[in-house]
C-alpha cells in the first residue's frame, strides 16, 4: 500500500529556511504570502496490514526520518 510521511518543524521552533523563502517570495513581487514553513515529504510503499504499516512507519519516522524533539510527524496511508 502507498504511504506518505510528512515531517514539519513544531510551531514553536523557528524556521529560518521558511523565513528566507518568505523573504524571497516578497522580493519577487508575490504579495500576500506569509508564515512559510518548510518540511519533508516521504512517499513510499509498504506491505502488511494498515495497522502494522502505521506502527512500522511511526517507528521509522521517530528513529530515522525525524527529530521528535523539534519535528512533528504525520502519516497518511492509502490503499
Amino acid at each position: 500500500m502507498k504511504a506518505r510521511i510528512l515531517i514539519t518543524l513544531k510551531k514553536e521552533v523557528l524556521d529560518p529556511q521558511g523565513k528566507a523563502i518568505e523573504s524571497s517570495i516578497a522580493k519577487m513581487g508575490f504579495g500576500g504570502v506569509t508564515h512559510v514553513r518548510v518540511g519533508k515529504v516521504f512517499d513510499l510503499e509498504i506491505e502488511g496490514t494498515k495497522d502494522k504499516a502505521l506502527e512500522n512507519l511511526s517507528s521509522l519516522s521517530k528513529k530515522l526520518l525525524s527529530n521528535p524533539v523539534i519535528e512533528d510527524v504525520q502519516i497518511e496511508i492509502g490503499n
